[in-house]
């Protein structure tokens, strides 16, 4: 049963296939450290006391669940695009009927 329109399902289609790509690559960046995404991390304080390791592993942890929140989301699109698959098969399906 369709629910979207053909137009809406192509176009739920090509966003989630973008959406998979950019986050799919952006979770590879974090996940090695890219520091051009620097910007991005909760933000870490120096404290002496505890000494520059502390440091890189709570920057290490940031990088990290970022990586993670990324993939989380090119989840999402990937379900957002079989379910604009299945629409768009369904509209065709529908229109081969009539």
């Amino acid at each position: 049963m369709p629910i979207c329109g053909p137009k809406l399902s192509i176009c739920g289609i090509i966003l989630s296939i973008w959406g998979i790509i950019q986050l799919g690559l952006m979770g590879i960046f974090y996940f090695f450290g890219a520091v051009a995404l620097s910007e991005d991390l909760p933000e870490v304080e120096f404290d002496p006391e505890h000494g520059l390791k502390d440091f890189y592993s709570k920057i290490d942890a940031g990088y990290t669940q970022n990586a993670y929140n990324c993939w989380i989301a090119a989840l999402l699109y990937l379900a957002t695009l079989v379910f604009s698959a299945q629409q768009f098969w369904a509209n065709n399906r529908s229109s081969l009927s009539v």
